[in-house]
């Protein structure tokens, strides 16, 4: 039997599309290994966000480089964002890739590979689905854990200034409610506890099959500081898909969502969070700046106030919730001022998790237009100074919670020892156990902060042991990741 391995780079989308990749090839008759010295396909699934994932894709072709001469029947593919970006540009600086094909092209894969096997030429395949969208659906399987990705849409239609997901995913297309119901369906009858909704906009959600029923609230005027007087240019159907799940798949424990956009941060998606017990209380809301200026040099479509209000309402109507955030430091025309603007935004919101970056310049984006007048030296020093701060809010977040209760969704097993878990607003925490008990909800009573996590003792004091010195095995496959 012939053998695959796929290393992922980049984002959550990027995560499930592998995981779609590795159900393809097990069925076409492959074998998943995560040594890809012993592969014959190896499938590198690239992200073209920023800078650094492309510069790790040329390292990566050229260590598998090196193996191809070593085994020249070996099968280099890459896949992804900087496969659709780049295309046949990629055969030519990387003489050693055969197949190269982007991420609507993933269900073409077994019939491209059997032409390579049959002789043929180096492929491209890179073309969008935009007639007959496709979205493949996950095979339910035993042990792929409690936790699941569940696409509901791709491609975006912002057009932001910095960014090239227009250009590598296309415009948005949308997954029929009833497919989105039926996979979710499938995958806790097999076990599934959580789901996470994903979309390179995933609040902008709109039915093609008009099935679902408008969700309560939809239409309601909108924040104070937001445009116009209506949210009927944010509104989508994506609460309404939210009570679709809630109610016609009562058994999953927990929902999540993945990235939405703040626009479409509606009265209606905001008490569906507060009227479906099955929402975690925590939304990752990107805010990317917070300067106005700078928001609208990037083509935002929000202010800083709309946002502080419409998250503000959210909280108020969910209390406790957490919210983590995309920050990007140094775009063209950002100031000291502008920067500040930012750290004020992140002590106003108290973000508990922030993923910062540098800006960096991307192929066909209207930035590219604009003078990248920050130094790199200034973004470092602006980026550490972004991570000092959020270092500080999570570390006193996290030290809130000591002596506290809490009921935790266990993912795995800890590397120290013992089992981790997460609770609703996604703060991980370790603990031991007497028995197996990953993919069950279990209350804890917190007992130590540390600087990512939070360490516990289980409230059932029968199954409850201290962490560390137990002795743990898996069988979970696992994919290759490169952050």
């Amino acid at each position: 039997m012939q053998k695959y391995s796929v290393v992922t780079f980049g984002c959550q989308m990027n995560s499930h599309d592998s995981e779609r990749i590795s159900d393809l090839l097990e069925d076409t008759g492959y074998e998943a290994t995560d040594d890809v010295e012993e592969a014959d396909l190896v499938v590198l699934n690239t992200c073209s966000v920023r800078e650094k994932a492309v510069q790790k894709l040329r390292s990566e072709v050229g260590r598998m480089a090196v193996l191809k001469r070593r085994r020249p029947n070996m099968v280099l593919a890459v896949a992804g964002c900087v496969a659709q970006q780049e295309g046949e540009k990629l055969l030519r600086s990387m003489r050693s890739v055969d197949l190269i094909f982007g991420p609507d092209n993933i269900p073409e894969l077994p019939a491209l590979l059997s032409q390579l096997e049959q002789g043929g030429p180096a492929l491209v395949r890179t073309e969008f689905d935009l007639e007959e969208p496709s979205f493949l659906m996950a095979r339910p399987r035993d042990g792929r854990g409690p936790t699941a990705f569940v696409t509901t849409m791709k491609g975006c239609d912002e057009r932001c200034s910095y960014c090239i997901v227009p250009t590598t995913r296309g415009p948005e297309r949308y997954r029929g409610s009833s497919e989105v119901l039926e996979e979710i369906r499938r995958l806790v009858d097999s076990g599934v506890k959580e789901v996470t909704l994903l979309g390179q906009t995933v609040d902008s959600y709109i039915d093609p099959e008009s099935r679902l029923a408008p969700a309560p609230h939809a239409g309601e005027e909108r924040a104070r500081h937001a445009r116009g007087k209506l949210s009927r240019e944010d509104e989508t159907e994506f609460p309404a898909l939210l009570y679709a799940i809630a109610s016609e798949v009562p058994e999953l424990k927990r929902l999540r969502y993945t990235s939405p956009h703040p626009r479409h941060l509606t009265p209606s998606l905001i008490v569906a969070h507060r009227e479906l017990p099955v929402l975690v209380r925590h939304v990752h809301m990107p805010v990317q700046s917070g300067s106005d200026r700078v928001l609208k040099r990037m083509l935002r479509r929000y202010s800083i106030a709309e946002y502080l209000e419409r998250t503000g309402q959210l909280k108020e109507a969910v209390p406790g919730l957490t919210l983590s955030t995309d920050i990007i430091v140094g775009f063209p025309g950002e100031t000291r001022e502008d920067f500040e603007k930012t750290l004020d935004v992140m002590r106003a919101a108290s973000f508990t998790g922030v993923y910062g970056f540098k800006y960096s310049e991307r192929p066909f984006t209207p930035a590219l237009k604009m003078d990248n007048d920050v130094s790199e030296e200034e973004k470092s020093e602006r980026l550490t100074e972004l991570f000092d701060l959020a270092d500080d809010i999570r570390n006193a977040h996290l030290a809130s919670l000591v002596g506290t209760d809490q009921r935790l969704l266990v993912e795995g097993f800890s590397r120290g020892g013992g089992y981790t878990g997460r609770t609703e607003r996604n703060e991980i925490v370790h603990f031991g156990c007497s028995d197996d008990p990953v993919g069950q909800l279990v209350d804890v009573k917190i007992e130590r902060a540390f600087k990512h996590s939070l360490a516990a003792v289980l409230l059932d004091n029968i199954r409850a042991r201290p962490l560390g010195g137990q002795d743990q095995a898996t069988s979970k496959r696992s994919l290759n990741v490169v952050s």
